[in-house]
């Protein structure tokens, strides 16, 4: 699958009812019917919250990816419900959208951005600059390691949708526009 990235992988703030239910079907795939962490539905107070900002990863028109993030406190904000559908997963997608999201709300005037990461995936993030912020904890039954990024804000336009198209670069990481 690693013409998925080639064909153009596009992230973007879920606008309108289409883009808000893919992205929650993405999410249900992945924490209701793939690793059972919750019964029924993942969907919270924070969905409801117009300060919710919902992301969806777009490849040839279908939604295989999802990231939410909101803020918190101050200038702290949480990423969360990272999602990636099975047969995206071999590509960027999932690095991509914790990338749109840590710049999403820097420039929102975020300084400082938190997650709860499922223990196999810590490496992961620590390779996209995050840290371990506290000891590891249980949640929704599963051992989760809380993380932590800071924050720059950009001087330049928010970070409505990028498009990211091309070939891997040869040591088959791509190049980003905030990089």
């Amino acid at each position: 699958m690693a013409s998925l990235v080639a064909e153009g992988l596009e992230l973007a703030a879920a606008a309108g009812a289409a883009a808000l239910d893919g992205h929650f079907a993405v999410r249900h795939a992945v924490f209701v019917a793939d690793q059972g962490l919750f019964e029924g539905t993942d969907r919270d107070a924070h969905d409801d919250d117009p300060a919710t900002v919902h992301v969806v990863a777009t490849v040839g028109g279908a939604i295989v990816g999802a990231v939410r993030l909101y803020p918190l406190a101050g200038s702290t904000w949480k990423g969360d419900r990272l999602a990636v559908l099975p047969e995206a997963r071999v590509g960027t997608v999932g690095a991509e959208l914790v990338r749109f999201a840590v710049r999403t709300a820097g420039e929102r005037g975020g300084h400082r951005m938190l997650a709860h990461v499922q223990l196999p995936n810590v490496r992961f993030f620590e390779r996209l600059g995050w840290t371990r912020d506290a000891e590891p904890e249980r949640y929704v039954g599963v051992m989760h390691q809380p993380m932590a990024i800071g924050l720059k804000a950009s001087g330049g336009p928010a970070a409505a949708a990028i498009t990211i198209s091309g070939p891997p670069r040869v040591d088959g990481r791509r190049t980003h526009p905030w990089a």
